[in-house]
């Protein structure tokens, strides 16, 4: 109704999980972090919750958006079900024939493992994806981690995504479930926007409808932030509402008295007042504070000698099994009879001795000007073990001992639970858990960036770069598509690049930065050295 008045092309707080309308906060990135990594491992299950409205199905269609075309998804939405309900909608979601009778859970499961082994010969990835998860019964979650069984020698066969409310958390605790809670091997709860992301929550949506000015100013902003808690969903309902009595009212901005009226109508006059606490409350949610406080430092104290492990992907914690083969492995201290000064020196030779270019330390020029005369380029940035086994590039990687001297190794391999690195000129394997305490994090890698390349591509942005990276994405599909011959970096391509990212493990955003085109120049030629041929020419 009020569209046309604003010179909007759309009505920006629909509720509708519109995957356009995603604005990606920090917690939203990690919650699509948290789902890409879980579609590209191999099987078990992952774990999204959040309180209603905080956008975790439309995260979701985010993902599905981008899902290559080799992938078979079951998307369920009502799991309020009996465990043969389940098994037949499974069955319908992924196209499967059964008789209308006589059927057993015996019966549904043959028939959805041989769909299984069909679809993993077939070279296709099955995923099922069950949204308001917190509503299927202990029953129901038994026989989905029982679904997790069906495998081949070398991968699970199916792979199952879970979206739900706090209480799903709290229905995977208890003891009955543990066995499945073990198979979760991503999980991230995802919270409201803050003060400051609901300003741009707003202008990100209304950007999207066609508008570039905001129509609500910092002090309508704030109270629509103390009104909605920072949940996307009552903002949506809040704004829109607001919207409408600002144009019946023939206005241009949303004031604070029509977004009151309108908090009245959606939320009812108690949610509408702002509800400022006692000081007595106050008081008694500091002591209780206090209380925690002291017992989680007595707690730490206590466990000390039994510290938690966990394996970290990016910001995706991933569980870990407790059985693990022994190492009996080196360690990563620098060799006592090489000088530590030269570590760097040493280090940058090793990785241009990768990259079959020549290094010399005599002609002043630093290792990263001298790669730029073989057209490649530095990066450096902070990861785990596991960011590196992604980027799959050798890298000088920067370490401290005990007495926080700084030295350099090349990183050359990564196997699944070490690393092979050269230190001076000795080769070590080193298990993980060996490298933490040398390991901060930086690394630096080297890679190869397009002829012209200034800087990361943004969708609707006009360079030259993106006719090479539409020949590139052609490449990759075998050359069953023809180039266009633009530079526009326009939907069609965007959508190319967003699929290609989600098969790598990033993140489907379509900014083509540093990383896309590294796995970009991976996947096009082979003569690059990664951590899989990292003893290439030895």
């Amino acid at each position: 109704m009020y569209n046309e008045y604003f010179g909007l092309n759309e009505s920006p707080f629909s509720i509708a999980p519109d995957p356009r309308y995603l604005y990606m906060s920090n917690q939203h990135r990690e919650a699509l972090a948290h789902l890409v990594y879980g579609f590209n491992s191999d099987g078990g299950f992952v774990l999204l919750t959040g309180e209603v409205g905080t956008g975790k199905t439309t995260v979701c269609r985010c993902l599905l958006e981008q899902v290559p075309e080799n992938t078979a998804i079951a998307f369920i939405l009502n799991p309020k079900l009996s465990v043969e309900e389940l098994l037949a909608t499974i069955c319908d979601e992924f196209g499967i024939q059964y008789p209308d009778d006589r059927n057993s859970v015996k019966r549904y499961v043959d028939l959805i493992n041989a769909y299984l082994l069909d679809a993993h010969n077939s070279g296709r990835r099955a995923v099922l994806i069950i949204d308001e998860a917190q509503n299927l019964s202990s029953d129901v979650l038994e026989q989905l981690r029982l679904l997790t069984n069906l495998e081949t020698n070398q991968k699970k066969l199916l792979q199952i995504m879970l979206i739900g409310q706090p209480e799903l958390r709290a229905k995977l605790s208890k003891p009955e479930l543990r066995q499945l809670s073990q198979r979760i091997i991503a999980r991230y709860h995802l919270g409201s926007l803050s003060k400051r992301e609901v300003n741009e929550y707003l202008a990100h949506r209304l950007s999207i409808a066609g508008l570039n000015h905001n129509l609500f100013p910092p002090s309508t902003v704030n109270r629509i932030y103390h009104l909605s808690g920072g949940i996307p969903r009552l903002i949506n309902v809040l704004c829109d509402r607001a919207l409408l009595g600002t144009y019946t009212q023939n206005k241009h901005v949303v004031n604070s008295s029509t977004l009151s009226k309108a908090a009245q109508e959606v939320l009812g006059e108690l949610n509408a007042r702002s509800k400022v606490p006692s000081r007595k409350t106050v008081a008694w949610i500091l002591s209780v504070l206090l209380l925690i406080v002291v017992g989680v430092v007595l707690a730490a104290s206590y466990y000390n000698d039994e510290p938690q492990k966990k394996t970290v992907h990016e910001n995706v914690e991933i569980a870990e099994s407790d059985e693990r083969e022994p190492f009996n492995l080196e360690t990563l201290n620098w060799p006592a009879d090489q000088p530590v000064e030269s570590s760097r020196e040493m280090a940058f030779q090793e990785l241009f001795r990768l990259w079959g270019i020549p290094f010399t330390s005599q002609d002043g020029l630093s290792p990263c000007s001298q790669a730029k005369k073989h057209n490649l380029k530095c990066y450096e940035n902070l990861g785990s073990m596991n960011t590196l086994r992604h980027i799959s590039r050798p890298a000088i990687m920067k370490l401290y001992d005990s007495n926080e001297n700084i030295y350099y190794a090349a990183l050359t391999d990564i196997k699944e639970n070490s690393a092979r690195f050269v230190l001076g000129s000795e080769v070590r394997e080193v298990s993980f858990e060996s490298i933490e305490p040398f390991w901060l994090g930086e690394y630096t890698l080297l890679w190869r960036p397009p002829p012209g390349y200034r800087h990361a591509l943004q969708p609707g942005t006009y360079d030259p770069v993106v006719l090479w990276l539409e020949k590139q994405l052609s490449i990759i599909k075998g050359g069953t598509t023809e180039p266009r011959g633009t530079n526009i970096y326009d939907s069609t391509i965007v959508t190319q690049v967003k699929k290609f990212q989600l098969s790598k493990g990033l993140i489907p955003e379509g900014v083509v930065g540093t990383q896309t085109l590294i796995h970009l120049n991976s996947a096009i030629d082979s003569e690059i050295p990664t951590l899989r041929d990292g003893n290439k020419g030895k």
